[in-house]
C-alpha cells in the first residue's frame, strides 16, 4: 500500500536527519550553521530539534506502520480517536501528516528560508494526508463489528 511506503519513507529519514543533528549539534555535518540557521529560534543548537525530529518524525511514523499492518489494539491510541469507525493506526497516519506539515511551516519560519528539501517533506506530509482520506484507504481501516472492534 502506498501509504505504507509513504510512513516508511518519513520515519527513516527522519531518523537519519534526527541522528545527524544530535551527534553534530552544531548542524556543520548538514551544512546548516546553528549560529545562522537557529537566530529565530529558541535553541543554540540542533541538539532539542534533532530528539524531536528523530522521535515524533522517525520513531513514529514507524510505530503508525507497524499499527496499520498489525492493526494491535492499543489503548492509548484509542483514546486519541474521534473516529472510532476506523482503527486507531488510521487516525495516527492522519495526525503524522498533520504534523509533518506543521513541522515544515515552523521550520521555514524559524530559518526564514524555503528550500528544495522544505517542499519535498512538505509535499510528503500532503501525500500522507492525501492517502490517508482515500475512501479505499479508510475502507481498509474500517473496524467490521462497529467501536472497538479489531480485526487479527
Amino acid at each position: 500500500m502506498f501509504l505504507y511506503v509513504l510512513q516508511f519513507f518519513l520515519g527513516v529519514g527522519a531518523i537519519g536527519g534526527g541522528l545527524a543533528l544530535i551527534i553534530d549539534p552544531s548542524g556543520s555535518m548538514m551544512g546548516m550553521p546553528a549560529d545562522t540557521v537557529l537566530q529565530r529560534s529558541p535553541f543554540s543548537s540542533f541538539l532539542f530539534p534533532g530528539i524531536l525530529l528523530l522521535a515524533v518524525f522517525g520513531v513514529f511514523p514507524l510505530l503508525v506502520l507497524y499499527g496499520m499492518v498489525k492493526r494491535p489494539r492499543w489503548a492509548w491510541a484509542d483514546a486519541f480517536n474521534p473516529f472510532k469507525e476506523l482503527h486507531s493506526a488510521w487516525t495516527l497516519s492522519l495526525y503524522v501528516g498533520f504534523g509533518q506539515i506543521i513541522w515544515i511551516m515552523v521550520e521555514t519560519y524559524i530559518m526564514n528560508a524555503v528550500s528544495l528539501v522544505h517542499v519535498f517533506y512538505m509535499s510528503l506530509g500532503l501525500l500522507i494526508q492525501i492517502a490517508t482520506l482515500l475512501p479505499s484507504v479508510q475502507r481498509f481501516f474500517q473496524l467490521p463489528h462497529g467501536p472497538g472492534s479489531y480485526r487479527r
